[in-house]
């Protein structure tokens, strides 16, 4: 009753994407100019709608990849069952047009000021905003102690796997696990996110580290219940989900 309440206040913006990026043969960045976006925090998610020229509509939400103070964007996984997921993966593009509705969101959010140390847990699309956290850190100029542990399928599924290897440093540490597949001399995890992989990567919950996760219901759950089984306090987890009705 509250998030309908909090959409109720908000309007429907036009936007215009500016910039189509392909992140891996599944995944699309979409860019978006919104002229009276009031800007966003990073971790929050916003609705976006899509309508036809019979005026049938379609709704679904997306988290959003940039940080504040850059343009809204969008990181979309294709489904093969997917109406609006294919529609923006695979036939938007710069110039077209779009509605938008947010940013929505208070309580998987992250600032500078906040401090950490921090434990970002992501798996596939789930990693947008994280990423945007990311992001975020690095145009603070913060060395905060970060631990992102990315689940992906294969090497080549890897969302922002270029910009995630040019800012491991200062302070990040990526880890990357590929449970389908992995490339000859792969010397990292081939497996599916447990307890003993987040234990390994810490920080521990002596530490108290802020941890987010964000990923399909089933992956977050059980990181959500290993995270706890490790000693990590359920206040301290945030956690963020998405299922097939994100298409």
């Amino acid at each position: 009753m509250a998030r309908a309440a909090v959409l109720g206040r908000l309007t429907w913006l036009g936007a215009e994407v500016t910039e189509a990026v392909t992140e891996t043969p599944r995944v699309r960045t979409l860019v978006l100019d919104v002229p009276d976006w009031s800007g966003h925090r990073a971790g929050q998610h916003v609705d976006v709608r899509l309508t036809a020229e019979g005026g049938y509509r379609a709704e679904r939400s997306y988290s959003l990849a940039s940080p504040p103070g850059e343009r809204p964007a969008i990181t979309v996984e294709r489904l093969d069952d997917g109406e609006v997921s294919r529609y923006l993966t695979e036939v938007l593009g710069a110039g077209d047009q779009l509605e938008l509705r947010g940013p929505v969101g208070g309580y998987f959010v992250w600032e500078p000021p906040d401090g950490g140390p921090l434990l970002l847990v992501a798996g596939g699309s789930g990693v947008a905003p994280l990423m945007a956290m990311i992001r975020l850190r690095a145009a603070a100029g913060s060395d905060v102690d970060t631990r992102l542990l990315f689940s992906s399928r294969d090497w080549d599924d890897i969302i922002y796997r270029d910009e995630l290897q040019r800012l491991n440093g200062n302070g990040l540490i990526v880890t990357h696990t590929l449970t389908a597949s992995q490339p000859p001399g792969w010397a990292g995890y081939a497996c599916r996110v447990d307890a003993d992989m987040l234990a390994e990567v810490g920080p521990g919950p002596e530490q108290r580290p802020r941890v987010y996760v964000c990923g399909p219901t089933t992956f977050v759950e059980a990181v959500a219940e290993a995270l706890v089984h490790l000693g990590h306090q359920p206040q301290h987890i945030r956690t963020e989900r998405f299922g097939p009705t994100g298409s």
